[in-house]
Parts: C-alpha cells; sequence; structure tokens
C-alpha cells in the first residue's frame, strides 16, 4: 500500500477505524469520514468527533498523513467535498471502502429505521462510490462492506429484528448485486470492485442491549455476557464474535495489488456462518 491513498467512511471506530489503520501499517495515507453524529433511528450511541480524532491519531501514530471530515454518507455533496479536501493535501486517491453502516434494531423501532438504514447502508455505499470514481484510475480498487445478512434469511426478516433490520438486510443484499454490477462497468478501465462479507463483528452495532435481546429472546434483560455464546452460534468456527482487524485483512487483499486479477468477488470473512448444511448446497455451492 506504499504511495497510496485511501478513502474510508465510518472511519471513527469499529471496522473502519480498523481497516485506516490496517491500511496505513502498510504505508497508505488515509482520507478518513465519519458522521459523528447520532441518527434518530439508531439504537446504540453513534461515533463521535473524539472518535474521528483517535482515528487520526492512531494513523499518525503510524508515521502517515490522514485527513478527516465530519460528512453524512447520505449527502453526497458533503463525499464530494471531504474528497476533494483529502486529494488537495494527499494528491490523489487509489482506494475507496465504502463501510459506513447502521443497523436499527428491535421492534420498538419506528418504520423510518427501515429508510435510515437503505439510506445509509444502500445509498450511502453508492455515493461513496460516485463521489469517488471521477478521482480514480486505472488500478484503482473500491471495496464495499456488505454482511453475511446479505446471503442469510431469518435473522433480520424476523419481525422482532424490527423494520431498521429489514432495511439493513435489503440493503447489504443490494450491495452484493451492486457489487457485481459495479465490477461490469468498470472492469474495462481497470478498476476493481469486491465486496467483504463479514460475520458477528466485535464492534459497537453489535455489542448493544437492542442485540443482546434480539438474540436472547429467553432473558428478560439479558447482558453482554449472556449474547456472546448466541453470537458465537451463528458461526461454523469455534468464534464468538470475530475482530473487526481480521476484517481489515480482507480489506488490505482487496485494496492492494495482491489482488489486481480480482473483481466482482463476494468475500466472506464469516466464520463459516454461510456454509451450506446440505451435502447437495455444498455440491452446488
Amino acid at each position: 500500500m506504499e504511495g497510496k491513498v485511501a478513502f474510508i467512511t465510518g472511519a471513527a471506530r469499529g471496522q473502519g477505524r480498523a481497516h485506516a489503520v490496517r491500511l496505513a501499517e502498510e504505508g497508505a495515507d488515509i482520507i478518513a469520514v465519519d458522521i459523528c453524529q447520532q441518527i434518530e433511528s439508531a439504537t446504540y450511541p453513534m461515533a463521535t468527533e473524539a472518535d474521528l480524532a483517535e482515528t487520526a491519531r492512531l494513523v499518525e501514530a503510524l508515521d502517515r498523513r490522514v485527513v478527516t471530515r465530519v460528512a453524512d454518507v447520505r449527502e453526497r455533496s458533503q463525499l464530494v467535498a471531504a474528497i476533494e479536501a483529502g486529494i488537495a493535501e494527499l494528491g490523489h486517491l487509489d482506494v475507496v471502502v465504502a463501510n459506513a453502516a447502521i443497523c436499527p434494531i428491535g421492534p420498538d423501532v419506528a418504520p423510518l429505521g427501515f429508510f435510515d438504514a437503505l439510506s445509509v447502508d444502500l445509498v450511502g455505499v453508492i455515493n461513496t462510490v460516485e463521489a469517488a470514481f471521477p478521482h480514480l484510475k486505472s488500478g484503482a480498487s473500491i471495496v464495499c462492506t456488505g454482511s453475511m445478512a446479505s446471503m442469510l434469511t431469518g435473522l433480520v426478516d424476523n419481525p422482532a429484528a424490527g423494520p431498521g433490520a429489514a432495511g439493513y438486510g435489503h440493503a447489504k443484499r443490494a450491495v452484493a448485486r451492486f457489487v457485481h454490477e459495479a465490477a461490469l462497468q468498470l472492469a474495462h478501465l481497470n478498476i476493481r470492485v469486491n465486496a467483504v462479507h463479514p460475520g458477528n463483528i466485535d464492534t459497537d452495532m453489535l455489542q448493544n442491549e437492542p442485540m443482546f435481546r434480539l438474540f436472547r429472546p429467553d432473558l428478560e434483560n439479558p447482558t453482554k455476557e449472556d449474547a456472546q455464546p448466541a453470537f458465537g452460534s451463528s458461526h461454523r468456527l469455534p468464534v464468538v464474535t470475530i475482530p473487526p482487524r481480521d476484517v481489515s485483512e480482507a480489506i488490505l487483499f482487496l485494496a492492494s495489488d495482491a489482488s489486481r486479477y480480482i473483481t466482482g468477488q463476494q468475500l466472506k470473512v464469516d466464520a463459516g456462518a454461510l456454509l451450506p448444511s446440505t451435502t447437495s448446497g455444498a455440491a452446488n455451492a
């Protein structure tokens, strides 16, 4: 990643911060953006400007340059401004990591949560890629964050998960399709587009009370400790939650020239959660 510049959304904490740090460790300079305010339907505290500043500190501690901006991925003009500010300081753009997402969970979420999830998790991904596209040259890499929810029914389609989760599931399925189609359209420009689909990742999006209640409906007030085995039950490998940095390793591979002939792929970092359960399914996978 030496000499490359990466634009990362949702970079204030969680997976976005892990991606910024991992790419910086390999030599990349970073343009990091996050909304840094609460979206009303979100059922857990969202990142703050202090969180974004901490991401910048961690990148700078690696002797890499970083430009941070507060930007809402639902507003394309804010992304355009952030990218232009980053390029003005860092010179160019080589990698896009469309990572920002929300997951409003629970039956008490208002119907607006369905649209909020769509706007951030799908429209925000499209906005990010479209805002970055005019600055990308041959050899550039676009990586979009999906979810195992894009290929999994039941959990996000459960009425107990609420309209926000339904919006999340729909958005992530659409992101997977968007990646496929964008890869086809940009291949002749030698611009690659891939998706990473994480399992249950140890971030604030997962580790919150509404999510605990969803995974442990048998308990009236489940704690974090109560929910961990249920999170792990989604995976085939013996892991409870996946550290964000393990997703970052996949992001690094797809962002780097090591994957220069890989495009249109749906890379699952899900500890085997999406493995077919039948022999016939495995044969057809």
